[in-house]
């Protein structure tokens, strides 16, 4: 009989990384399909997961997790020194930013790792439920929110009472992706009022069925902004420039924005330049989710908050990781998902497929293979 695959369970590393790639829940499901799995010990405790729940779900907690694993689980890339002890051809699975650090992903070729990076999972339908983009980016939508309302010093809903009225906050989300549509579900909820904008004219609907005001540039043609796999593209300069002439007038107005805006294996784009950061009323707040890949806002800095013209600007270098308990429940069962939707029963192992293994797989047998990185 075949030995049971090992799955290790990373304990993160980088600095600021609260979350875990597995839970008890998935640990039960995979020990279910016939799989053992070691936690590194501490792995789950920035998650509030300690590991005497790891243990009491079948887990071997141990500080040799790697030692022979056939499949290590990560949410960040790991440093490759860290990863001794591995069997030849295991499979490394995580967020592993192959744009932003190709030298380690070559790395991770040359020691013989099959890295499978969940950011390059195909936005199709059977895929959605191992769609770690969105799961990460519903919670960010929601955090941005948040932080926003908690820098602001004044209330988001309207409020009558016997002094008088408070009136309600304008919210301005920028980026209706599913860190956007979040965004703007938890400022309505809030009681913010709410107006949106993206580069994609599909989005206006959703915009609308969430109860906020479209704000788009009109009477530019051509202009839909819808990449493949669903994500944005950049824009004309035509559309740009008409975009940016609406954006000024409309953030001049607006008391909380909401940045999201993102093009994988790019920069981000320019949104919001100084020049209409001072239009802006004091006291207002911006939020910029993509700070960490140079930003949306002209002069936000990571994991502070930056005050110009009288407006505060933040943004986090890693929101979901200020969820840390549900982000790495929702993260893990993407994993989950992933796995054991090509479990081959016959052989104890996963199994990919062409469609999804070739798009999400960096490296096999020493080498870099994907498309995407081999310029493809």
């Amino acid at each position: 009989m075949t030995a049971a695959i090992r799955i290790a369970v990373l304990k993160e590393r980088a600095s600021g990384e609260t979350r875990v790639s597995a839970t008890p829940e998935t640990v039960k499901k995979f020990i279910a399909l016939g799989a053992s799995v070691a936690v590194e010990p501490g792995a789950g405790a920035s998650a509030s997961i300690a590991d005497a729940d790891y243990a009491a779900a079948g887990a071997e907690v141990t500080k040799a997790a790697l030692t022979g694993a056939d499949i290590i689980l990560s949410v960040q890339g790991p440093e490759p020194k860290v990863l001794s002890g591995a069997h030849n051809g295991a499979w490394l699975v995580g967020v592993l930013d192959p744009f932003g650090q190709r030298a380690r992903i070559d790395e991770y070729a040359s020691l013989g790792f099959e890295a499978l990076a969940m950011e390059f999972m195909p936005r199709i339908t059977r895929a959605q439920s191992m769609d770690v983009l969105s799961s990460q980016s519903n919670l960010s939508g929601y955090k941005a929110v948040i932080e926003a309302a908690n820098l602001y010093g004044r209330a988001f809903p309207m409020m009558m009472t016997a002094a008088g009225t408070v009136s309600a906050a304008k919210a301005f989300v920028m980026g209706v992706g599913v860190a956007g549509l979040q965004a703007i579900a938890t400022a309505r909820r809030l009681g913010a009022q709410v107006s949106a904008t993206d580069v994609r004219s599909a989005t206006k609907e959703q915009i609308m069925s969430l109860g906020a005001k479209p704000i788009f540039v009109e009477n530019v043609a051509g202009i839909e902004g819808e990449g493949a796999g669903g994500y944005a593209t950049e824009m004309s300069e035509e559309y740009q420039k008409a975009q940016a002439e609406l954006v000024s007038s409309h953030i001049a107005k607006q008391d909380i924005v909401i940045t999201t805006a993102l093009i994988p294996g790019r920069a981000a784009p320019r949104l919001i330049s100084d020049a209409q950061i001072a239009t802006m009323k004091p006291g207002s707040v911006i939020f910029d989710l993509a700070v960490a890949q140079g930003g949306n806002v002209e002069g936000s800095v990571a994991d502070q908050v930056v005050e110009k013209h009288g407006v505060k600007i933040l943004g986090y270098s890693n929101t979901p990781a200020k969820l840390a308990a549900d982000s790495s429940a929702l993260y893990a069962r993407n994993l989950y998902n992933f796995l054991s939707a090509f479990w081959d029963k016959e052989q104890g192992k996963p199994v990919l497929d062409e469609e999804i293994g070739d798009a999400v797989r960096l490296t096999k047998d020493g080498k870099v293979v994907n498309g995407r990185l081999l310029g493809a």
